[in-house]
């Protein structure tokens, strides 16, 4: 059986592809939002949101649909979900939220395809989580065409540099959005500041 470690070092390594938008990813986002509520106890589901590049319309992204869902219990969730998704083939990570080992964990899933490449990555945290934060980025992008083609060029630029180094693909994006991030919890606090 293959150990955390071992897994952990297989994943990160695998094969990074950043490709042009695709129109099909909000249906497959959509439908696999739908096969989750099918088949997982509901009273553990809250919000499910398509989060990641996928979810911004024209940008250029790996193409893997990110969905960030909110469940009432970690866990519950390790309990119930976990063996019902990886009886379905899903791969499954207790994940640190932020680099090596720092918490919160949450619970990370990976479904692929029948070809073994990645279609989905499910993030399942609790609704206090700061994850719920990334939405931000999303929307911003969204609303930014200009950025997110910034953002696109970025990402190709480091899945040509970085082919099979994750981490690295990973880290090189981190000043491009926290630079994003930053602007939004400025609008957030001036909105928050605006009378009622």
């Amino acid at each position: 059986m293959e150990t955390i470690e071992a897994q952990v070092r297989r994943l990160v390594a695998e094969a990074i592809a950043v490709v042009d938008y695709d129109p099909r990813w909000p249906a497959s986002f959509a439908a696999e939002r739908d096969r989750l509520r099918a088949c997982l106890p509901g009273e553990l589901l809250g919000r499910i949101e398509h989060f990641g590049s996928t979810a911004v319309p024209g940008l250029a992204a790996k193409p893997i649909i990110d969905l960030l869902i909110e469940v009432s219990s970690l866990a519950e969730t390790k309990r119930r979900i976990v063996p019902l998704l990886v009886g379905q083939g899903y791969e499954y990570l207790w994940r640190p939220s932020w680099g090596n080992d720092v918490p919160p964990f949450y619970a990370w899933f990976i479904r692929r395809d029948q070809t073994g490449q990645r279609t989905h990555h499910l993030h399942m945290i609790e609704k206090d989580f700061a994850h719920w934060d990334r939405l931000g980025f999303r929307d911003y992008l969204i609303n930014h065409p200009d950025q997110a083609a910034e953002y696109g060029a970025l990402k190709r630029r480091l899945a040509a540099e970085h082919p099979h180094d994750r981490v690295a693909y990973t880290e090189g994006k981190g000043s491009f959005i926290a630079g994003i991030m930053a602007v939004v919890e400025r609008e957030q606090r001036l909105i928050r500041m605006l009378p009622g």
